[in-house]
Formats: C-alpha cells, structure tokens, sequence
C-alpha cells in the first residue's frame, strides 16, 4: 500500500495546532475484504520485521499509543499485531498506580516495563497520562507525594515535560525506537461509540462513568494534548496524528507507518562465519549418515 505518512507527522513547537489535523481521511480501501487484504500485506512485513529484529538482538521498539475515549487503542493494537509473534510483544496499559508505584518516581513503573532488544514494547496509554490526566485532576499529583517544594515550584509541568523528552532521548541513545500514535476522534464520532457501548450488551463493560466526565471536558482535554505534542514529539521519538472517525483507516494508517519506519532500521540475521558453516555441515552429514 502506497501511503504518504509523513502527513500524519506532528511537527513539535508552539506553532503545532491540533485542529490543523483531521479526524478523517478518504478511505484507503475499497471494501471490506480489500481493507483484510492490505493490513494483511503490512502485517506480513511486521512478521517477518519481529524475526529479524530478535535476531539482530541490537533494537528495541517502543510503541505509545494515546486518544480520548473510545478512539480505537485497543482495537489498533489488535488488529495490527494480530499476526505477530506473541512472544516478541509486551503490551502494557497502565491505570491507576499501585501503592508500591507510588513510592517511586513516576517514570519508574513505565521504565520496569520497557522492552528488551528484539522486542517490541506497546503502551496502551502511556507515561503521558502524566501530563494529561495528572494536569487535569490534582488528587493524581497529590497521591504521589511529592515534597512541597517540588510541587509548588513555577515550571512543574514545563519540568514534567522535559523529563519526557530526555527519557525517550536516553531509551533512544539505548537502542530503543520510539513511535507514538495519536488517534485523533472527532466529539461527534465519540458520541455514537459511547452510545454503542451503551446499547450493545457486548460492550456494555467498557463503558465507564468517568468517560462522560472526561467528555464534558473535551477542549480542556485536547488542549493538554496539543500542548504534549508541541513539547515532545522530537526526531528520536515522534508523534504521529492519525484520523481515528474510521478504524479501519486508522488500523491501515498506522501500520503504514511502522513499515516505513522500522524497515529503515539497518538490521538483519547474523552472518555465519566460514568455520561455523563448515561445523553445520559436518552435523548435517552426521544427521543423514
């Protein structure tokens, strides 16, 4: 599949507007079958990219996935990696932090969960809960317990976002690849969602009281994440603004965009020295004789 990306690139800096990116996009397939058939191609690539990625044994791959409610996370991080070997993915959503996480600084949980090389790492919602939820609900910066001269100090977030962006610096300067996602929904597409897991019994349980709170502060909420993205989507760990009114577009987008980036990677399977291929040989004739 054909697909400019570069497109959905979100440029950090405060000229950044998150308006300036669609909620939609003329539709990459032609049919339902045709939609199968080409996240099937880049699945494919995926597949094969994982084996020589555990291989190479040099990269990590860290993959952050954000949006509001109801923007299809789950649903990306399903069908992209459905054909994927489990055993060289992690996926983590982190929630509410437990009492031991408290206790550390709030970087240490998501630094214990990053994948080891060979190995892609996928966060469904991520450390920029912390400068999302957290900016919006004091209670979360209260239960971290913070010395008082810590929290009151004038550049807190700007802080906050500066420890982002040197995190990912130092995951980069480390071997990890670093791609985070945006699913950009329009209020009116979530609207229809919610009101589908209301409907459908089926979804009945992923419906959460809290999601119409957090709706009735949509432009708060989109604020804070133009704002995150002006501050640390960076060459080493970009953002990506993906049109999420329709999840098959924004399944097809965003694994268009993991083929064009991660077969750049100059990575490939070991070369086998002479000896050791003469040693191979010599087992082979063993296994015949």
């Amino acid at each position: 599949m054909k697909l400019d990306t570069e497109r959905f690139f979100a440029n950090g800096g405060d000229d950044l507007l998150i308006t300036d990116f669609p909620t939609s996009t003329d539709k990459l397939y032609k049919s339902k079958k045709n939609y199968k058939k080409l996240l099937a191609e880049n699945v494919k690539t995926l597949r094969n990219f994982q084996k020589t990625l555990y291989a190479h044994n040099r990269y990590a791959v860290l993959l952050v996935f954000q949006g509001m409610d109801a923007s299809g996370k789950d649903g990306a991080v399903r069908h992209v990696f459905s054909g994927v070997n489990p055993q060289g993915i992690q996926v983590f959503s982190f929630k509410q932090p437990s009492s031991e996480e408290l206790n550390h600084d709030y970087l240490w949980r998501i630094h214990t969960r990053m994948p080891e090389r060979g190995r892609f790492g996928i966060f469904n919602r991520s450390h920029y809960e912390e400068v999302l939820i957290a900016k919006q609900n004091p209670r979360v910066i209260e239960g971290q317990r913070l010395p008082d001269e810590v929290r009151n100090r004038p550049h807190f977030w700007e802080e906050r976002y500066q420890d982002i962006v040197q995190f990912e610096d130092y995951l980069y300067r480390n071997g990890t690849v670093i791609l985070k996602f945006y699913l950009h929904l329009s209020y009116e597409e979530q609207r229809k969602r919610l009101l589908s897991r209301i409907d459908n019994p089926d979804k009945n349980w992923k419906f959460e009281d809290s999601d119409l709170e957090v709706r009735g502060k949509w432009d708060d909420y989109e604020a804070l994440y133009e704002k995150c993205l002006r501050k640390t989507s960076k060459a080493v760990a970009p953002w990506y603004v993906v049109p999420a009114d329709d999840k098959r577009n924004a399944r097809l987008i965003i694994s268009q965009i993991l083929v064009n980036e991660l077969t750049r990677l100059p990575i490939s399977f070991p070369d086998v020295s002479d000896e050791r291929r003469e040693k191979l040989q010599s087992m082979r004739e063993q296994l015949e004789a």
